[in-house]
């Protein structure tokens, strides 16, 4: 969801990848049928493991699976505390879909707000923020 989010409302700011430490083999018929209610297409993600992402590059991980990362992460780590609907009903989905989506819309903005220069009303153009 975070990735989704991300990509169609940040790309400006953010380079997202999203991966797990168990994910699970499809992206789950509920998670799409949420995102599609916001118009977020998810038919061309599907879910990796932590391997199939390279770390080095991005300059930001966000936490959103509840287990603690290493303390000695070569990058920010920033916690995010959504719990996970996998198995509940579909109103379990639309509100960690919410909570994603305020959070990276958050998010977004705080990249944004970082890469104006502080005398200028308008922003610059930004080399986007990995984040994974």
């Amino acid at each position: 969801m975070a990735e989704g989010f991300a990509r169609k409302y940040g790309s400006d700011v953010i380079e997202a990848a999203s991966a797990g430490f168990s994910p699970a083999a499809i992206i789950q018929p509920l998670t799409r049928k949420v995102m599609e209610e916001k118009n977020v297409n998810l038919d061309n993600h599907f879910p990796k493991d932590l391997e199939g992402v390279p770390m080095s590059g991005f300059d930001m991980i966000v936490n959103i699976s509840g287990k603690k990362l290493p303390t000695k992460m070569p990058m920010e780590v920033r916690d995010w505390n959504v719990e996970d609907p996998m198995g509940k009903a579909e109103e379990h989905y639309v509100i960690a879909r919410d909570q994603i989506e305020h959070l990276v819309m958050r998010l977004i903005l705080d990249l944004r707000k970082a890469s104006r220069p502080a005398s200028s009303p308008r922003p610059s153009p930004v080399r986007p923020q990995r984040v994974n």
